[in-house]
């Protein structure tokens, strides 16, 4: 099964053992997150409702990309100004990708609490 996964602004296309770089995401190296912002979910050909897949990784490492040269020149008028960036960016290994319950329990139990606590509200 695949899934388009929306991070840091970017899409990528991933599978169960994809390795790959995004922006970076907080966590340690071994930690497990899961990618909420699923587009796009299938199998082959056919396509699954994206609402119910659940898309969780690894984190192999963080690290920084390749450094970007940023030059400056204005022809004679003496002028030349050098700079580089280097983008932090977080090493994913995904895990699983396929249909969960994770995201519908964790809203069913945030409404619960509401309601709990609107019940404690009223009974004080």
């Amino acid at each position: 099964m695949f899934a388009v996964v929306r991070t840091g602004g970017k899409q990528y296309r991933v599978a169960a053992g994809d390795k790959i770089a995004v922006e970076k995401l907080a966590g340690e190296a071994g930690d497990t997150i899961t990618l909420g912002d699923v587009l796009l979910a299938g199998e082959g050909e056919t396509l699954a409702d994206a609402k119910s897949v659940t898309v969780s990784a690894e984190i192999i490492a963080q690290a920084k990309s390749e450094k970007v040269v940023v030059f400056k020149k204005r022809r004679r008028h003496n002028y030349r100004r050098k700079n580089g960036h280097r983008q932090q960016m977080t090493l994913l290994r995904i895990t699983a990708v396929g249909a969960g319950e994770a995201k519908p329990a964790k809203k069913a139990a945030a409404k619960k609490t509401k309601a709990e606590a609107s019940a404690e509200a009223a009974a004080e």
